[in-house]
């Protein structure tokens, strides 16, 4: 069994989903006119646009903080030591050009999201892959096998991955058991994911921006402090990047080697276009009432988890001077180790606690998308989302204290599959993210605040829920 699900990863994250991802991400970056850049200013307009709650949705802004915190995790701090100790500065370098395609097909996914999104049986906006695999292809059957994978590797293994680190960082920093951690994980997580999806998006609000602001803010100072590396810092990741200036150490293979792991590192911390966050993008009431308002803002997670707090890393280990490629530690001890040179030993704290709060969000906002899932396959109560839920905080618990590699590798597999039919319905969907953008774009040109009236668009709307995207004040036109 092990033999047989190494070979199918080894397939599908060696050779399609590498290659799957950023192509996808490459062709819409053209088709889209090079939205990630020309558009930029749209997404901080869309983010900072004033929003909130109502009765059916959440608002942009806990959208965000909620795909933030299943995008943010451990991986921003782990998975940025194992790029640099196996392919060398220049793999940071690659994971900035992978996030930058990467965003828009994170923007076409989650605009996707919103335009066939439904109002579910508790009166809250859901929708996500699932959703435009049924409604835009009119593969109900797709979705379900979609819905599945994504219960199987977010809803409930990769959270045992997360609460085995916060566990393993509370047993190195504080001297706490494993199993006490993993309780206490699993009473609050239990606190949050019982309150259902509005508790996540509020609970997600708070710590989301807390975590990631301490977190830049202590690099930002480390980087004050060593101001006149930092430049050298950043050209040596640039000149290894093409091979300009070789890594040192254990690292051979030179600029495919820096490439092929900054592409899989990135590719596996901001998610772009596997998915998972599109599933909250469409539990938003987006400002303004269009489906690319959230696209925008969801590409600009993309912008936050890779550029911004994945670079703080990566700089804050080639500050430390006890780097070296393919020697020496990895993973969260280079992270730890290079914090403590700056710090002293409370960067062993620090990391600890940094994990904690990564990691945790992290099952709170996997959660979420498991959540959607379930509704889908036709959970209609919340006495029915019981199960996952204990489910879950079961798979919490066992984490903490367990590691087995089968089941781990069974959810990648899963979690593949998964990526590779959203793939392709967002490709097959691509006329209609480009009908949608050039809407809103013209409308915000012509000094409009964007807004999407289904019935001007008829094109557009089939299987679209028109009381949605119906506005009763405006009197429906033919487009131009």
């Amino acid at each position: 069994m092990d033999q047989v699900i190494d070979a199918i990863n080894h397939i599908i994250w060696g050779y399609i989903l590498i290659y799957g991802l950023l192509a996808v991400g490459i062709f819409y970056s053209f088709k889209l006119g090079f939205p990630q850049i020309v558009h930029f200013p749209e997404m901080l307009r869309a983010l900072s646009s004033k929003g909130s709650e109502d009765s059916t949705g959440i608002s942009p802004r806990q959208a965000l903080s909620v795909s933030l915190a299943s995008r943010v995790g451990t991986g921003n701090i782990a998975g940025v030591a194992v790029a640099l100790y196996l392919g060398g500065p220049g793999a940071i370098f690659w994971m900035w050009m992978v996030a930058l395609v990467g965003m828009s097909s994170a923007y076409a996914e989650s605009t996707l999201a919103q335009l066939y999104k439904s109002k579910g049986p508790m009166g809250n906006f859901r929708g996500g892959p699932a959703y435009y695999i049924e409604r835009g292809l009119g593969k109900r059957w797709l979705g379900i096998i979609f819905s599945l994978c994504l219960i199987l590797s977010f809803g409930l293994v990769f959270n045992a991955v997360q609460s085995n680190a916060i566990a393993g960082a509370m047993d190195q920093a504080f001297g706490v058991p494993k199993l006490t951690t993993g309780v206490v994980i699993g009473v609050l997580t239990a606190i949050v994911i019982f309150g259902g999806i509005k508790k996540i998006a509020k609970v997600a609000e708070i710590i989301v921006p807390f975590m990631a602001a301490t977190y830049l803010l202590l690099t930002v100072v480390i980087m004050i402090i060593n101001y006149a590396t930092v430049p050298d810092v950043i050209l040596s990741i640039v000149k290894n990047a093409f091979g300009i200036q070789e890594a040192v150490g254990g690292v051979t293979g030179g600029v495919m080697v820096a490439l092929l792991n900054g592409i899989k590192r990135g590719l596996f911390s901001n998610e772009a276009g596997m998915g998972s966050a599109p599933n909250i993008a469409a539990s938003a009431t987006p400002v303004p009432h269009h489906p690319s308002s959230q696209g925008f803002v969801q590409a600009f997670g993309v912008f936050i988890d890779t550029i911004c707090v994945c670079t703080a890393t990566a700089v804050v280990i080639l500050l430390s001077g006890i780097y070296q490629p393919g020697v020496g530690p990895s993973g969260v001890e280079l992270t730890q180790l290079a914090l403590a040179q700056h710090i002293g030993e409370t960067g062993f704290i620090f990391i600890a606690v940094a994990i904690f709060f990564f990691a945790f969000t992290s099952i709170i906002g996997n959660y979420s998308y498991a959540e959607n899932a379930m509704i889908f396959l036709g959970v209609q109560s919340t006495k029915g989302l019981v199960g996952i839920r204990i489910g879950l905080i079961a798979m919490v618990i066992w984490g903490s204290i367990q590691s087995v590699e089968t089941v781990f590798n069974t959810a990648d597999a899963s979690m593949g599959l998964m990526a590779i039919i959203n793939l392709v319905s967002i490709s097959l969907l691509s006329g209609i993210v480009l009908k949608l953008t050039k809407d809103y774009i013209k409308q915000r040109k012509a000094g409009l605040d964007p807004t999407f009236h289904a019935p001007d668009h008829p094109e557009l709307c089939q299987n679209v829920d028109q009381e949605i995207w119906t506005d009763p004040k405006r009197v429906s036109v033919k487009p131009n």
